[in-house]
């Protein structure tokens, strides 16, 4: 690609970005991203640009170009409150003479098409816009998907494709079309990620897939034959073309609640998944969750009941009270920590508590 035999190159069983200089990590041996980016600078490329899409961060390749202002990395992924490796925080902007060539976007479970698409096109065109790279390296991991068991976003296969487009327009009005696309993640190998990288390559290949193109019957047999599933019907999840909006100053894109912090006596209030998460949105979604109050510094600690509504409807599904004083990290979180409501009405401060009497007892 670099001699100008080819302006794009795929290796969809690419894009292992967690491996470290140091030793392998997270699924991942050896870091040919990291690797094809060094040997692009050998070979006389003054600037580099490196997307990473995977639900996971990119850390092995933020690491290996951590203090080099000649590359730019970008990753767009789930919260790493959330999921694996726990990196990629906004905070994480490069050292010394890298400085602000690392760009993180970490993004809530349950993101969907219209929150991660508008993150993608309100950073990354304007980023690479500016950095003006030789080549632009991007690493299309299938695991944003909804129906991927090892991550929390909500993506749809449309949306995926929508970005791998917008990637190949970026790389030829930005980067004279030298564009490197690597595969990565993906878990739901009969749904998902045999379509995904289908598209990848045809979009590099100048020979895009229709999305309404119906799967081959034959290549359906053979899934079956191998995995006794039922492989999908069509290059779509339903949804292309994709929609997604900018959104109203002060909303978020995903359900429109006002984004501002409650301030009541001094304490600020978050929703319960905020709360549990440490992210500190600013959110109060009113149906989902009740509100909990954030205790000032030196304040005593939080009992389990207090900031939730006096009554919760009975039989509903809430998540247990794992709270505390302050973030609490979910991992390992599962089903079990989801209780039913059953005690629906919190005790009063100094309300005795139940009944022991000889007669009570069974």
């Amino acid at each position: 690609m670099w001699r100008g035999d080819a302006l794009h190159a795929v290796n969809f069983t690419g894009g292992l970005h967690h491996a470290m200089p140091g030793g392998a990590a997270g699924f991942c041996v050896y870091n040919d991203a990291s690797l094809a980016i060094a040997r692009l600078l050998e070979l006389g490329a003054r600037r580099v640009a490196y997307v990473d899409v995977d639900v996971h961060h990119g850390d092995g390749v933020q690491a290996a170009f951590w203090e080099d202002p000649r590359v730019l990395t970008i990753s767009l992924h789930e919260h790493p409150r959330t999921l694996f490796p726990q990196t990629g925080w906004p905070e994480e902007t490069g050292a010394g003479a890298g400085e602000g060539a690392a760009v993180n976007v970490a993004l809530p479970a349950g993101t969907g098409d219209a929150g991660w698409l508008r993150a993608f096109h309100a950073v990354v065109p304007e980023l690479v816009a500016d950095f003006r790279p030789d080549v632009l390296v991007t690493q299309h991991g299938a695991d944003t998907h909804f129906e991927d068991p090892l991550a929390h976003l909500a993506v749809s296969l449309d949306a995926q494709r929508a970005v791998q487009v917008a990637c190949h327009e970026l790389a030829h009005e930005y980067a004279g079309g030298k564009w490197l696309a690597l595969g990565g993640g993906g878990y739901a190998v009969v749904e998902v990620v045999p379509r995904s990288w289908t598209h990848l390559v045809g979009i590099a290949a100048g020979r895009p897939v229709v999305p309404e193109t119906v799967i081959p019957e034959g290549w359906r047999r053979e899934v079956f034959a191998r995995t006794r599933q039922l492989g999908p019907m069509r290059m779509t999840d339903g949804r292309w073309p994709v929609s997604w909006r900018t959104g109203r100053r002060g909303t978020t894109p995903r359900t429109g609640w006002t984004r501002r912090c409650w301030r009541l006596g001094g304490r600020r209030f978050r929703c319960g998944g905020c709360w549990r998460r440490g992210w500190g949105c600013g959110v109060r979604p009113r149906r989902l969750y009740p509100s909990r109050p954030v205790p000032s510094p030196g304040a005593s600690p939080l009992r389990p009941h207090q900031g939730l509504r006096p009554w919760t409807r009975a039989g509903t599904w809430s998540p247990a009270p794992l709270w505390g004083p302050g973030p609490v990290s979910l991992k390992g979180f599962g089903p079990e920590h989801f209780v039913r409501v059953r005690q629906v009405r919190a005790p009063r401060r100094g309300a005795p508590g139940p009944s022991t009497s000889p007669g009570s007892q069974a």
